[in-house]
């Protein structure tokens, strides 16, 4: 049921992302109750993509489609991350407003600092390569700043009164996230140029914002599950560059990347790209707190970082 005098927000994969904390909230999954702590009483929020599934590749319900007819604003992560499984949803949710182009559809990538955009051809060969750049954008925290900023913006433009109230919110949210920035930045500063290797190419933004480098990949290309060639070729390389740390994805099997660990002496890190990931990970602070605390104490136990 529709909140009486409250906008109705539907976020997709940014339901369990950056844009959670947007306008000085903190969401997680949220259900219709969480719009205290992220809209304040003015929004009622609701999300489809939960932080534990693969943004790629969730299941479309008949039970989103009733969530989207009830939406006054929908938040995509876009880049066609959602390609697979929203338009139709969109389509036959007959809500012309979160229609792409409407009003009330917004799409949080249009303001953000994009990685991994491919040149050239682009062919199946090369796997699910996103010919609009790396959709996982919401890993470096100025990002964050950015998408709150476009949905307060989106917000006070369907709500016009409640303009200076949305402002407060993003406000608070900035300078709260200025503030833990420095403290992640700190943290990460002594394994500057650390490598490590991931399963999928979702952490490009949180590498290139923190000074590490992705050395290789456990999928040979991206979407591709992992042949015993290509592990075998990332083993090699692990070995000669000395890298002793894997990040995996909670959504991939780790059964690879757990061999790779024992064939290598790499240690093997579930960490989440998504808010609500893991238990732990409540809100987009607590996303990073999680992530960088794990991958600051795998890289002291590897003999990284400066002293």
């Amino acid at each position: 049921m529709r909140v009486r005098g409250r906008l109705v927000v539907t976020l997709l994969a940014l339901g369990s992302v950056s844009a959670s904390a947007a306008c000085g909230g903190s969401l997680t999954n949220p259900s219709p109750s969480p719009s205290g702590v992220w809209g304040g009483d003015h929004i009622s929020l609701d999300s489809i993509a939960k932080g534990y599934q693969d943004p790629h590749f969730v299941e479309a319900k008949p039970s989103f489609i009733l969530k989207l007819q009830k939406a006054d604003l929908l938040v995509v992560v876009g880049r066609e991350l959602e390609i697979g499984w929203l338009p139709p949803l969109i389509q036959q949710s007959r809500n012309a407003k979160i229609q792409p182009g409407g009003p009330a559809y917004l799409d949080a990538s249009l303001h953000a600092r994009i990685l991994d955009v491919p040149q050239g051809t682009i062919t199946r060969a090369l796997g699910d390569v996103h010919p609009l750049g790396n959709p996982h954008y919401w890993l470096d925290p100025d990002n964050g700043k950015l998408i709150a900023k476009d949905i307060a913006d989106k917000l006070g433009e369907l709500r016009p009164a409640d303009r200076a109230y949305f402002q407060m919110r993003l406000d608070d949210f900035q300078k709260r996230l200025t503030e833990a920035e420095k403290r992640w930045t700190a943290s990460m500063a002594p394994f500057k140029g650390a490598k490590v290797v991931t399963y999928h190419q979702s952490f490009s933004n949180f590498a290139d914002h923190f000074g590490i480098v992705v050395a290789g990949y456990v999928e040979p290309r991206p979407g591709i599950p992992p042949s015993p060639q290509h592990t075998l070729d990332l083993e090699t390389q692990m070995k000669q560059q000395n890298i002793k740390i894997v990040l995996v994805e909670p959504y991939f099997d780790a059964k690879t990347p757990n061999a790779i660990g024992r064939d290598t002496g790499a240690q093997v890190l579930v960490m989440p790209p998504s808010v609500g990931g893991v238990k732990g990970t409540e809100d987009y602070f607590k996303l990073f707190d999680y992530d960088i605390a794990q991958l600051v104490d795998a890289l002291k136990k590897a003999g990284g970082g400066t002293r």
